[in-house]
């Protein structure tokens, strides 16, 4: 029987005007974007949650804290790709990924195969393998007034 492992993550950050909005490594065109120390790609950050949580290992703050210098304004990409090389050990891979970002505005949908795209890529698996969602919470919360994005993933990892 193959061993296999379920991770799951969840983030949110704050949005304000004059920030970029870069999600699943790709910048998408706003007036406003998630505030963070790094770039603040909520579902790349999901994506690193829910990996180490498959395996074990603590969170993205253990592994990436905001209190590091190193990490202010970086490319989230980088830190997936560092976390893959962490997790990816032991004769481990990624089997699947599965997200949903929550943001009222901007539209997504024309962004998500591009997002998928370079997930998977960074993954080392298919685009089939990646799933990317978007929804809206109907205008309740404070994603719903527009105040932050939050993002939710699922990984399997199996050996």
């Amino acid at each position: 029987m193959q061993d296999l492992r379920i991770g799951y993550g969840y983030d949110v950050h704050q949005l304000a005007e004059g920030e970029e909005l870069w999600l699943g490594g790709i910048l998408v065109p706003s007036s406003f974007g998630a505030v963070g120390h790094s770039d603040a790609d909520v579902l790349l950050h999901v994506i690193c949650d829910a990996l180490f949580g498959a395996r074990a290992m603590g969170d993205i703050g253990a592994h990436f804290p905001d209190t590091d210098p190193a990490y202010k304004g970086i490319d989230s990409k980088i830190l997936l790709r560092e976390t893959v090389a962490k997790v990816c050990t032991e004769g481990w891979g990624v089997v699947n990924v599965d997200a949903t970002v929550c943001l009222e505005r901007p539209k997504l949908r024309p962004h998500i195969d591009t997002m998928r795209a370079c997930i998977a890529d960074i993954l080392g698996i298919p685009v089939d393998r990646v799933g990317v969602k978007a929804t809206t919470t109907e205008r309740l919360g404070f994603v719903g007034t527009g105040e932050g994005i939050s993002a939710h993933a699922a990984v399997l990892l199996g050996r």
